[in-house]
């Protein structure tokens, strides 16, 4: 895994999100977007994550940045996963995991002497001109939204 570092162009995609609508990163030019990867829907750590990004997710309305989470999973999986958890942001679909190897953050992992292919908890903030901002290449699921917050209105 080759993680993108600020200044580098973000790469271009499409897919849907789980209500089977197309998402083009193309169509947030102009505004900022958080890009967070995470492996798997439904699980503790995700869900965690996913459930932080929605109680914070009024202050980065506020702020003017849009929110956007990618994993591997299916529309069907994101579909279920939002509406148990009552997710207000979009979930992308990435199935054929093009965007997880773009963004560098599909590769090995290692979990319980177990070695996989998988999802890194990355996340991106993206620019209005589609540069990448930032990075957060360790993420603690339950704090990574505030910390996200905290830094937004720091560089806002």
């Amino acid at each position: 895994m080759k993680l993108l570092a600020h200044g580098d162009p973000a790469p271009l995609f499409e897919s849907v999100d789980q209500d089977g609508q197309p998402v083009k990163l193309v169509d947030y030019k102009g505004k900022k977007v958080i890009l967070y990867f995470y492996p798997k829907d439904d699980t503790p750590g995700c869900t965690k994550e996913a459930c932080a990004f929605r109680d914070n997710f009024p202050k980065f309305k506020e702020i003017g940045v849009e929110v956007l989470g990618v994993s591997v999973d299916s529309e069907k999986r994101h579909k279920k996963f939002t509406e148990k958890y009552d997710l207000p942001f979009r979930l992308v679909v990435d199935e054929e995991k093009t965007i997880v190897e773009h963004y560098g953050v599909w590769g090995l992992k290692k979990f319980m002497g177990r070695e996989y292919m998988g999802t890194a908890r990355v996340t991106y903030l993206i620019n209005e001109e589609g540069v990448i901002d930032m990075v957060w290449p360790k993420v603690k699921p339950e704090k990574h939204a505030s910390e996200i917050v905290a830094y937004l209105e720091q560089n806002n």
